[in-house]
């Protein structure tokens, strides 16, 4: 199995906007599920923001509006640009790819995170 590498991240003043990067093999078949997820301490894992098993991209409602997920098909990448930062945006992000039934559970494929920390 190969899993997704994650890279950007980091520490962002409110306001302003961050974007992830993730290498994935199967960036190329649209019937694979995959996406980002995040976890604040104390708190349990939450989707961000992925692509279904359709090709269409889904948004947590938190989230809708300021961020935008896209594909680069040359350089593997699944990206998420998020605007508008917010404190409650602190967590460690997580890559992910789910090849079976779009759950994102423990048989999906993740990474090993990146850190976004948003100060007030």
């Amino acid at each position: 199995q190969v899993q997704p590498v994650e890279s950007g991240g980091g520490s962002v003043q409110a306001g302003g906007t961050t974007r992830l990067s993730c290498v994935v093999s199967q960036i190329t078949y649209v019937s694979v599920c995959m996406g980002w997820f995040r976890r604040s301490p104390g708190q349990e894992r939450e989707p961000v923001a992925f692509f279904d098993s359709s090709g269409t991209a889904n948004y947590a409602p938190s989230v809708q509006g300021r961020a935008t997920l896209s594909k680069d098909y040359a350089k593997s990448i699944l990206s998420l640009k998020l605007n508008s930062l917010k404190p409650e945006d602190t967590a460690m992000y997580y890559c992910a790819v789910d090849v079976f039934d779009c759950r994102f559970g423990d048989g999906s494929r993740w990474g090993q995170g990146t850190q976004v920390t948003v100060s007030s």
